[in-house]
């Protein structure tokens, strides 16, 4: 096996240990955000961070990068206290990939891609349309982590839209029948498969 050091991976070129360390982790959600703003722009942005923290209450968290450069989406979230997360279908990811780039705040996303806005049960808030799964967040808090400055963003899972054929009835959202993507590092976009589901593990006796 190839080996790192701690040294090594110190002095190595930025964009080789960028790729190298976002992706030993192993496959990560791919979701994107989608806020609106004070001026009712809608921002739509991908994340890889997103993750569960709870189910009673339904709570989730993502990881925002340091604040050092303009970041819509954390201004968007603490401004109208609500988000939503969008699964990504395989047939996204072009559009969606192409949400990271650094648009202006007075420029929509969707505008600047094929993904269109769906809104829910006539509320402001916008939902990525054909997402598999959307999930309505409310802001709850945020936490720093001083040793690089990134911020821990927790909320709430208000409503669920999920489509019929992934859920399973024991309540289980199968995600590989609504064909939803993961991510391989920083930009590799991967389409995970179901090997095996197992019952609850007790100890051997």
């Amino acid at each position: 096996m190839k080996h790192f050091t701690k040294k090594q991976i110190n002095e190595m070129d930025k964009i080789y240990r960028l790729n190298l360390i976002n992706s030993c982790t192993g496959y990560k959600s791919s979701n994107l955000i989608a806020t609106v703003s004070d001026k009712g722009v809608n921002n739509i942005a991908i994340f890889s961070s997103i993750t569960h923290l709870g189910s009673d209450p339904a709570m989730l968290g993502f990881i925002l990068r340091p604040k050092t450069v303009p970041r819509d989406t954390y201004v968007n979230i603490k401004y109208k206290k609500k988000f939503s997360v969008n699964h990504i279908h395989y047939s996204q990811i072009k559009d969606a990939h192409h949400t990271s780039a650094k648009y202006a705040s007075e420029i929509s996303e969707f505008e600047k891609t094929e993904l269109m806005e769906e809104y829910k049960h006539g509320k402001a808030l916008p939902f990525v349309k054909n997402a598999p799964v959307q999930i309505e967040c409310k802001y709850l808090n945020e936490y720093e982590i001083k040793e690089n400055g990134t911020l821990l963003i927790v909320a709430s899972v208000e409503n669920i839209f999920v489509n019929k054929n992934m859920l399973l009835e024991d309540g289980m959202i199968q995600l590989d029948k609504g064909g939803v993507t993961a991510i391989n590092g920083l930009d590799c976009y991967t389409l995970p498969k179901k090997l095996e589901r197992f019952p609850y593990a007790r100890p051997k006796k």
